[in-house]
């Protein structure tokens, strides 16, 4: 459900009356039914759906809500997230992860969570892409964000930029060179075309700009890929690499940092894009926005992204 005073409660709701959806599969809510509830009065939408206990969900069972009783509505306060959001929405997210690896649920899809929410509560991973990483007990893993648009791939994801460079290695880039090459071969059903985005303007400039990286991490890193079988182009200039011209020979990109990636996939495909955690052992995909404190509750969020993320976690299945 995310965090609780954010706009997940609404979509969700939204999702669970989407005729399409639930053609498609059967969600389970992880989260509060009070909060979900209070969610439906105060922005007019229908909850029918009943309250589940884990050990119910079958195959042929209906959508549920599992009700983990974390937060009453008079705890809440809808647009301010604050430390009881933020450990809610850790606890939904946790139980959640606990039902995929007991295969109880088969795929996992979160809606926003709140990195300062978090935090006050004491919870030390930067957002749920980390925690899944913990709780899985995975060390290969990478953020990547999948649309019919735009595809990345991400080496670093929350850090400073100053941090950047310092976290670049040939291993860091091949293993999610070859992380992103496994979950597009398994959609597509071919090899997927990859290129890979310099970190410096240029691409480097041929050592001009920065401290030789493109020549001394990246480029080993998508020859080794090569040699692998990969089919990759790069290190390409990062202001020409997502040209509409160059995206219609790149299935996916693996990109250097947060903002790389992000920027492009928010500008092109915003309502589509699709946050996916590769290397866990579950399926694990996301809404692509953030928690939007400053509608949340008003009925005016927008499902899509979460629809979409349900589809593909279905797709991967």
């Amino acid at each position: 459900m995310g965090d609780p005073a954010g706009v997940g409660p609404e979509i969700c709701l939204d999702l669970l009356n989407d005729p399409e959806i639930l053609n498609t599969c059967q969600p389970v809510i992880f989260g509060d039914l009070t909060i979900l509830k209070a969610c439906a009065r105060q922005t007019g939408k229908v909850l029918n759906t009943p309250a589940l206990q884990l050990e119910e969900i079958t195959d042929s069972s209906p959508s549920g809500i599992i009700d983990l009783g974390i937060l009453k509505p008079n705890e809440l306060n809808p647009g301010i997230a604050d430390a009881r959001t933020g450990r809610a929405t850790y606890e939904y997210v946790v139980s959640a992860i606990d039902a995929c690896l007991a295969g109880q649920v088969d795929a996992v899809v979160t809606c926003p969570a709140n990195k300062e929410a978090m935090q006050a509560a004491g919870i030390t991973q930067p957002g749920h892409t980390e925690i899944f990483a913990e709780r899985t007990g995975t060390k290969d893993f990478c953020m990547a964000f999948f649309s019919e648009t735009i595809s990345c791939s991400l080496v670093t994801v929350h850090v400073g930029y100053y941090e950047v460079p310092g976290l670049l290695s040939v291993e860091r880039i091949n293993q999610v060179i070859s992380l992103t090459r496994e979950a597009h071969r398994n959609l597509l059903g071919r090899e997927p075309k990859l290129a890979v985005c310099g970190l410096n303007p240029h691409a480097g400039e041929n050592g001009l700009f920065g401290r030789g990286e493109e020549e001394a991490i990246i480029i080993p890193a998508i020859e080794r890929a090569r040699t692998e079988g990969a089919d990759i182009v790069g290190p390409l200039p990062p202001d020409t690499a997502f040209t509409p011209k160059r995206r219609e020979t790149v299935d996916a990109y693996i990109c250097m940092f947060h903002d790389q990636a992000l920027i492009p996939v928010k500008a092109l495909a915003f309502d589509e894009a699709v946050n996916v955690t590769l290397g866990l052992p579950i399926i694990r995909t996301s809404v692509d926005h953030g928690t939007a404190l400053d509608i949340a509750w008003q009925g005016k969020a927008d499902p899509d992204s979460l629809k979409a993320a349900v589809r593909l976690a279905v797709r991967m299945l």
